[in-house]
């Protein structure tokens, strides 16, 4: 069996829409094996699924291969963005990576935003999501569903007042 139907069994046992998932390939995979890559993407594609290509700069894809994966965003690769304020290369291939994408009309997630300068940065290029230690390191699910909560609660008092 092959990953949709595996998802697809995976969702029907827990009476799931993949339209509430992101399932994310690294850019390494997909150049492993493109065109099975594209056939397998384009099978989840058309189930629901959103498509992420994670890690995306790390690896040796081609754009050619980019611009015809039925994806929906682009993460970039925390190597860069953690970079990007000392490097200016690295600050090029972010700005670059996310006009690349917004120009094929694909949303971009920044991984490795550790402080609120980069997260400024990224705001300024842009840049969608983002995501990092600067707002929370990786959570057991119930210390998730907290943070969640707080977090919630913090932004509703921030909304009633303004």
């Amino acid at each position: 069996t092959e990953l949709p139907e595996k998802l697809d069994a995976i969702l029907a046992r827990h009476e799931a829409q993949p339209r509430g998932l992101c399932l994310e390939i690294t850019e390494s995979a997909i150049m492993d094996d493109p065109a099975r890559a594209q056939t397998i993407l384009e099978r989840l594609a058309q189930r629901g699924f959103e498509l992420s290509i994670d890690d995306f700069g790390t690896g040796y894809s081609s754009l050619a291969y980019l611009k015809r994966l039925p994806v929906h965003e682009l993460k970039i690769d925390k190597s860069f963005v953690m970079a990007m304020q000392t490097d200016s290369n690295d600050a090029k291939i972010v700005r670059s990576t996310i006009d690349l994408a917004h120009n094929l009309g694909l949303a971009v997630v920044a991984e490795g935003v550790e402080n609120a300068a980069i997260l400024e940065g990224l705001a300024k290029l842009g840049c969608d999501e983002a995501q990092g230690f600067h707002f929370a390191k990786p959570l057991p699910v119930d210390a998730f569903t907290a943070w969640v909560a707080q977090h919630a609660s913090a932004r509703d008092h921030a909304d009633a007042a303004s």
